[in-house]
């Protein structure tokens, strides 16, 4: 299933199903904006590389256009996500021999039993939670004592505001309001830091577009 999304299984363009108004799956189809958008899978599937597990949960799934490069590393994959289209993008995976278990759900408290994933993993989805504390402990609950979550989040400066602006005509402050400031101080509180990798590797320390990170629950 490869896309014009280099080195990804993504759903195809054509197989999107719109979501919401916040779900941009299309982005990482169009010129040069597609790499932008790409290089957060890209990150994800480093910190995955030889990883294999019984589950795997996405947050913030949306049209699913992850799950086939993630449906790689666990033999059940689980998503949640607060639209009401789980049963549609689901069917659509199937056409892809991707079975996969959608809900609709915000992730501030989810319907798995504790120690139940291997991998958490959640793709630019933190800076729309209400309640990202809650979130954190519902990840450590339902995370196996030996999981991981996977997180990427988006850096945030006047000059990578006004390139979105330009180049989707989105507004951050619109979008995320203050959220993105909280991230990374809350998910240091929970959990600790395994990995951790920037999109630019390059002149990160200047314009850091994206965080990845591996984490493991603090004990």
């Amino acid at each position: 299933m490869k896309t014009d999304a280099k080195n990804l299984n993504l759903l195809p363009l054509k197989d999107l199903i719109k979501t919401g108004d916040v779900d941009h799956a299309d982005w990482n189809y169009r010129p040069f904006l597609g790499t932008i958008s790409c290089s957060r899978f890209r990150l994800i599937k480093k910190l995955l590389v030889e990883k294999h597990g019984e589950r795997l949960l996405e947050i913030g799934y949306g049209s699913g256009v992850f799950l086939p490069e993630l449906s790689k590393h666990a033999d059940e994959i689980c998503g949640v996500d607060i639209h009401d289209k789980p049963s549609e993008v689901a069917e659509k995976l199937l056409e892809f021999d991707i079975k996969a278990n959608l809900i609709s759900s915000g992730a501030e408290k989810m319907e798995w039993e504790d120690n139940s994933f291997d991998f958490v993993v959640a793709v630019s989805a933190l800076e729309f939670v209400s309640d990202l504390d809650a979130v954190c402990s519902e990840v450590k609950r339902i995370l196996k004592p030996s999981g991981s979550f996977m997180v990427v989040t988006p850096g945030q400066s006047p000059i990578l505001d006004f390139g979105l602006k330009v180049l989707t005509g989105k507004s951050a402050k619109k979008d995320f309001a203050d959220r993105r400031e909280i991230i990374l101080p809350t998910l240091h509180r929970h959990f600790k830091v395994k990995q951790e990798l920037t999109y630019p590797k390059t002149g990160a320390s200047l314009i850091k577009l994206y965080t990845a990170l591996e984490l493991i629950p603090n004990t």
